[in-house]
C-alpha cells in the first residue's frame, strides 16, 4: 500500500526490531519523522543505521517503556521537538512463558506493566496532546493471545486482552477530537525471537506453523502494513477495531484429529 506521511511525526515503542522495526521502516520511507525507542541501544544504532540507509528521518531514544514515567516524558519532548504527535504506536511487550502454578507475581506485574500499563500512560499522553491539534491516530499492537487461551501465557494473555479493550474505551473517548484508537492483533510473527525458538524446537515450531491455516508465520513487514493502513487517512473512519492478523488463526475452529 502507497502512504503519504509527510509532515506527520509517528513515535514507536519497541521499535528496534522486528514488528517496531518494520513499522519504522515503512513510516519513514513514506516521509514521516520517525521517533523510535527500545531498551537495547545497540539495536536502536542498527535500526537508525538501515533506516536513515533509506534515506529515512529517525530519532532514537533508549527507553524501557515499563518506566512509565519515563515514557510520558518522552512522548512530551517528541512534541516539544516536533509540534504535535499525529500517530503513536505502541508495540513493546513483555512475555513470561510459565504454567500459572510456576508464574511469579512479580512476572504477572512485568507483563502488565509494560503490555497494559505503558499503553494506558502513552495512549492517554498522546490524546491529550491530539486533542489540541486536530486529532491523530493510535495503533495498539495486542496479540491473538489475548482473544484465545494458550497454556503458559497467563500474564502476557490476560495483559493483552486488557490491551484490547482500553483501545476500544480510548476509541470511544477519543472520536469525538479526531483521535483514532486501533489494536493490530498478530498470531505467530517470523521475528528474531521466534526463530530462535525454531531453533531451540524445531519439531514443536513446525507444529506450530502447520496449525495456522495459512501455514506459515507472518513476516513483521506484513504486520506493519497493516499498522501503516490504520494509522492512515485510508482508514479515516475506523477507529474501535482489533483486527487480527494471523493467517486465519483466531477464526479457525479447532477440531481434534481422528
Amino acid at each position: 500500500m502507497t502512504v503519504d506521511f509527510n509532515g506527520k511525526t509517528a513515535l514507536i515503542t519497541g521499535g528496534s526490531d522486528g514488528i517496531g522495526k518494520a513499522t519504522a521502516v515503512l513510516l519513514a520511507k513514506s516521509g514521516a519523522n520517525v521517533v523510535i525507542c527500545a531498551r537495547r541501544p545497540e539495536k536502536l544504532a542498527e535500526a537508525e543505521s538501515e533506516i536513515t540507509g533509506l534515506g529515512g528521518s529517525v530519532e532514537t531514544i533508549a527507553l524501557d517503556v515499563g518506566d512509565t514515567g519515563e515514557f510520558e516524558k518522552v512522548i512530551d519532548s517528541v512534541i516539544e521537538k516536533y509540534g504535535k504527535l499525529d500517530m503513536l504506536v505502541n508495540n513493546a511487550a513483555s512475555t513470561h512463558y510459565a504454567p500459572i502454578e510456576k508464574l511469579t507475581l512479580e512476572h504477572w506485574r512485568k507483563d502488565f506493566q509494560v503490555n497494559a500499563e505503558a499503553v494506558f500512560v502513552g495512549t492517554k499522553t498522546a490524546m491529550a496532546s491530539m486533542a489540541k491539534t486536530g486529532g491523530g491516530s493510535i495503533v495498539n499492537v495486542s496479540s491473538s493471545c489475548g482473544m484465545r487461551a494458550a497454556h503458559n501465557m497467563a500474564s502476557y494473555s490476560a495483559s493483552k486482552a486488557a490491551l484490547t479493550h482500553f483501545s476500544n474505551c480510548a476509541a470511544i473517548e477519543g472520536a469525538s477530537s479526531g483521535i483514532r484508537v486501533n489494536t493490530v492483533v498478530p498470531g505467530q510473527v517470523q521475528t528474531a525471537a521466534t526463530k530462535a525458538f525454531a531453533e531451540a524446537a524445531p519439531d514443536f515450531a513446525a507444529a506450530t506453523e502447520k496449525a495456522i491455516p495459512m501455514g506459515r508465520g507472518a513476516e513483521p513487514e506484513e504486520i506493519a502494513e497493516v499498522i501503516a493502513f490504520l494509522l492512515s487517512d485510508a482508514a479515516s473512519y475506523v477507529t474501535g477495531v482489533a483486527l487480527p492478523v494471523d493467517g486465519g488463526k483466531v477464526a479457525q475452529l479447532y477440531l481434534p484429529s481422528a
